[in-house]
């Protein structure tokens, strides 16, 4: 009877602590996008929480008038992808490899590997090494620095770790060798932790601005946020006088920041859920019959 009772004041706690969490997690975006639409200088008096109290589109017509921000959200949505799908697949081999512990100089790598994660060269030598190879104003400088993450192989190397080994055994039967057992049997079955990799490595590469902002001086290929970084910085008199008196008068720096963060992270918040579904565990079920 106690334990029942104890089990119930857990779960009223805990529901009212996660309501707690979610609440302080959920308000504060949606302040900023009732901010986003709102009046800039009629939200410089406060009061505004969940609602916009002067609707306006003006600060994201503001934003979205420059049409070379379009060239700057190809460039983010290129380098993203390219960079998910890159590091997933020279992560995803490196993992597979070192899963293996019949592979020569394993244990040498793998301490290779941990001091690189508590140990780096620092900016100046890889910006020096950036230059050195060519990288500088050049889109790649996007994706081969960061195609491969030793954190990331450990999660791929110990959940591969855990696959069935008679499930490669039969396809070695079968004649496959071991980019096939790795493309059709390996990576199908760890799709939750290649889901979770894409997760973090592309919200990485979608908010990142500072590699452009080392790297970069070719307004061509600069990615979204550095773009919208760029005109959070120079929101004052010169895009006032660009946009006109009207537009003057009903957008202020804070509200074009509003704005920009809402273009920023939407596309992350959508691309969510459909990554989400699989975070979870199981797929390696009937994947061995007797």
């Amino acid at each position: 009877m106690r334990l029942e009772r104890g089990e119930a004041l857990f779960n009223i706690c805990n529901k009212i602590f996660m309501v707690f969490f979610v609440a302080i997690i959920v308000f504060p975006l949606i302040n900023i996008l009732a901010l986003s639409f709102n009046d800039g200088y009629d939200a410089m008096k406060g009061g505004i929480y969940l609602f916009p109290r002067k609707f306006t589109l003006i600060n994201y017509k503001t934003i979205l008038q420059d049409p070379t921000i379009y060239r700057a959200f190809s460039i983010t949505v290129a380098k993203t992808v390219i960079g998910v799908a890159g590091h997933l697949l020279i992560t995803g081999m490196a993992a597979y490899a070192m899963s293996k512990s019949y592979l020569v100089g394993r244990k040498v790598f793998i301490r290779m590997g941990i001091i690189t994660m508590f140990f780096n060269g620092g900016m100046i030598p890889t910006f020096l090494v950036v230059k050195s190879l060519g990288l500088a104003n050049n889109f790649w400088v996007y994706i081969i620095p960061v195609l491969f993450s030793f954190y990331d192989m450990i999660i791929l190397m110990n959940f591969f770790r855990n696959l069935p080994e008679s499930i490669e055994e039969s396809a070695k039967i079968d004649g496959a060798n071991m980019f096939q057992i790795f493309f059709r049997i390996v990576f199908p079955l760890s799709l939750p932790a290649f889901s979770t990799i894409a997760l973090f490595h592309g919200v990485y590469q979608w908010n990142d601005f500072f590699v452009a902002k080392l790297y970069m001086t070719d307004k061509s290929l600069y990615p979204i946020q550095y773009y919208l970084y760029q005109l959070l910085t120079s929101t004052g008199a010169a895009s006032s006088a660009k946009a006109g008196v009207y537009i003057s008068k009903a957008f202020t720096t804070q509200s074009l920041q509003q704005a920009t963060m809402i273009i920023t992270t939407l596309p992350i918040m959508l691309v969510y859920p459909f990554l989400q579904k699989y975070f979870i565990s199981g797929m390696l079920l009937g994947g061995v019959k007797e």
